[in-house]
């Protein structure tokens, strides 16, 4: 009988390195500290702060936006508060509450819990698009995926109950009486339920009708220095659409920074 082939040496140091950062070490076989490791199997990069890695850890479960986004939205809450740009925080389109726990995670480690924080959603899953709301990345169109998630009396895409966001943001510990669940189609629900003045102002309905109507009815409300977030800019032409619309018929256009390739931020000066 012949001789089994013998495993090459890369492929033998591969097995050895994957083997050896299981048991914590790195390459060189020293061992990796507890907290870098978390960090990289939450896939955080370096250059982001403990404090923020810690919270990020209790919200991210319950959003699908990335890392960035999250650290961002950390940065403008702190923001908000160091410089004390008045308003409430308000989110179109919730899902699990993920990005609204970060919020509120935020403001109750600086030790501001005098805001109120406003969450739109339908609680029944996406509203309907159009054709104008294709996928940026490769044009497709999004109405038959809308009708395949369609169940009896809500929508499986994108579908968290009131229930389960209510619950979830009441982990963060935030005082329930600042919380407002606002339920239903934007389009119905603003601006009669909305606040007077708002600081961080994060849209993410995704459709172009949904995006334009909110910043028809909210943008207004935006102090001066407060924080934009349009989290499917770069994801849905609608949302782009919408965006760029409003913006060009309105003077003093804001700068809208790329936070990652589907959400924007900018910062209000007028």
């Amino acid at each position: 009988m012949g001789r089994k082939p013998k495993p090459s040496r890369g492929l033998l140091n591969h097995s050895l390195r994957k083997l050896a950062f299981r048991m914590g070490y790195n390459f060189s076989l020293r061992k990796i500290p507890q907290y870098d490791r978390e960090r990289r199997a939450l896939r955080v990069p370096h250059d982001m702060e403990p404090e923020f890695v810690a919270l990020y850890k209790r919200a991210r479960a319950y959003t699908l936006t990335s890392v960035e986004c999250m650290y961002t939205l950390y940065q403008a809450v702190r923001y908000i508060h160091a410089n004390n740009v008045p308003g409430d925080l308000v989110e179109c389109g919730i899902w699990r509450g993920g990005s609204s726990m970060m919020i509120a995670l935020t403001l109750d480690a600086l030790g501001d819990t005098s805001r109120d924080i406003y969450l739109y959603d339908t609680y029944t899953g996406m509203t309907q698009p159009e054709s104008v709301d294709v996928r940026s990345k490769d044009g497709m169109e999004q109405v038959s995926r809308w009708h395949a998630f369609e169940r009896d009396g809500y929508n499986e895409w994108a579908h968290a109950s009131l229930d389960e966001v209510r619950a979830n943001m009441r982990a963060t510990g935030y005082p329930e009486s600042k919380l407002h669940f606002v339920e239903g189609d934007v389009e119905t629900t603003i601006p009669a339920a909305a606040p007077e003045q708002i600081s961080l102002l994060r849209l993410d309905t995704d459709w172009y009708r949904s995006t334009l109507h909110e910043l028809n009815h909210l943008y207004p409300k935006l102090s001066r220095h407060g924080a934009l977030i349009i989290d499917d800019y770069g994801a849905y032409e609608g949302s782009r659409k919408a965006t760029d619309e409003y913006f060009a018929e309105h003077p003093n256009a804001i700068f809208l920074g790329r936070i990652d390739e589907a959400a924007r931020i900018g910062f209000k000066d007028e």
